[in-house]
């Protein structure tokens, strides 16, 4: 049961999105239901020539030294979600037992941008002038590897590569291992920065991206019934995981409770998600069972949501099936765009939120319902409401399918 003996607290939270650098600045956005995407000068020509940045993100002010000019960006991003994971969970990493921490991260496509400059750099000016940097700036295990030499983590470390559903394995791995005893603490979350011409180019010739070119600030509509994409974004999030019994008795403020989590793979395509939404409803009805609640129970959805034509209508489907009407639904992609791999984790943490303050946001774009859709749409305003149970749900390229189910601490 999510508040037995066994249950996992989340104590901190750090985000770093297009919506904001920090929680407070994060939350606000997402519950004005307003979208991040802008044009995107770096994108050339490109039909799909905008995306959601991480807005006045300055390496050196926030990092400075080592990590503002040696570490990828998607990495930067990380350290400063971490540190700011840690200071909120009132935790001090001179102080903690290193052995007993871990770091779980999700990431799906690394360096891209250092591997595209350095492709360059090879055909332009030859092999002797590639950098020596290039491998440990691409290479996505970096991502936990640099995040625990930041905070001296010297439990297990890793990154879960489960294309968009990264971030929640992530969170779902760090519950287990705080459940095995392995860890006391784990921060977990995923971050992605690749919003590079060469994978905007890929993402445009998939069909994935949203054409609306005019009015980027209106692209990107999940569950409308004239969605045509997403807006690719970049973000970091991370959380911090304890037992809610130790956190307790450090006297730690818990935001909610880790109560479940399921995955499931489609076996079905490379891209598109299983026409029945079998396999993420295998995970959700995982997750729910692992938390100990019915179906019924659940108050609260952040759905996947990428405004694409076919995971909206799958994965609406599914969840119409599975918890109903009863749950208020949202996507805040329609916010903070796609981030990738890092969608799932800055998504738990809004989950997390809005069991913490009883709150929906609103969808963002979300003028016309698809109606082969029964489900009850949060739009135009942010929800007030009790949320004892939410989920959050992730589908990922591969047909990698992840819940969480969080409950009120």
């Amino acid at each position: 049961m999510a508040g037995g003996t066994d249950a996992i607290a989340v104590t901190g939270l750090g985000l770093v999105t297009p919506a904001g650098i920090g929680v407070e600045e994060n939350w606000e956005r997402v519950l004005t239901g307003r979208s991040c995407a802008t044009r995107d000068d770096t994108l050339g020509d490109l039909s799909a020539d905008f995306s959601c940045r991480v807005p006045g993100f300055d390496a050196q002010e926030l990092l400075g030294g080592f990590a503002s000019w040696q570490l990828e960006r998607f990495v930067q991003l990380a350290l400063v979600a971490s540190r700011m994971a840690v200071r909120d969970a009132g935790l001090d990493p001179e102080r903690w037992d290193g052995t007993r921490v871990g770091v779980v991260l999700g990431n799906s496509l690394g360096g891209a941008a250092t591997l595209e400059e350095q492709h360059r750099t090879l055909s332009e000016d030859g092999p002797a002038r590639v950098s020596p940097l290039l491998v440990t700036k691409y290479m996505p295990n970096m991502l936990a590897g640099y995040v625990a030499i930041d905070c001296g983590a010297r439990g297990p470390g890793l990154v879960t590569a489960t294309a968009c559903a990264s971030g929640a394995t992530a969170v779902g791995t760090a519950r287990d291992l705080l459940r095995s005893g392995a860890c006391d603490v784990v921060l977990a979350g995923a971050a992605e920065s690749a919003l590079t011409p060469t994978v905007m180019a890929g993402l445009c010739r998939m069909g994935a991206l949203s054409k609306s070119r005019e009015a980027p600030e209106h692209a990107g509509k999940p569950f409308d019934a004239e969605r045509d994409g997403f807006v690719a974004a970049e973000a970091a999030g991370v959380l911090v995981l304890e037992r809610a019994a130790d956190a307790r008795a450090r006297g730690a403020r818990i935001r909610s409770l880790v109560g479940g989590y399921g995955a499931a793979s489609d076996a079905h395509h490379a891209t598109a998600p299983e026409p029945g939404g079998e396999g993420v409803e295998r995970a959700l009805r995982a997750a729910l069972a692992d938390a100990g609640v019915a179906p019924s129970e659940v108050r609260h959805v952040n759905a996947h949501g990428t405004a694409t034509p076919m995971n909206d209508l799958v994965e609406g489907t599914m969840l119409g099936r599975v918890v109903g009407s009863g749950a208020a639904v949202t996507s805040t992609k329609g916010v903070t765009g796609h981030a990738l791999a890092a969608a799932g984790a800055i998504e738990a943490a809004y989950t997390v939120l809005a069991v913490q303050h009883g709150m929906v946001p609103p969808t963002a774009n979300l003028k016309n319902p698809d109606p082969a859709l029964e489900l009850d749409l949060v739009a135009g305003e942010p929800r007030s409401t009790r949320v004892d149970v939410a989920v959050s749900t992730s589908l990922g390229f591969g047909g990698h399918n992840a819940a969480l189910v969080f409950t009120a601490a």
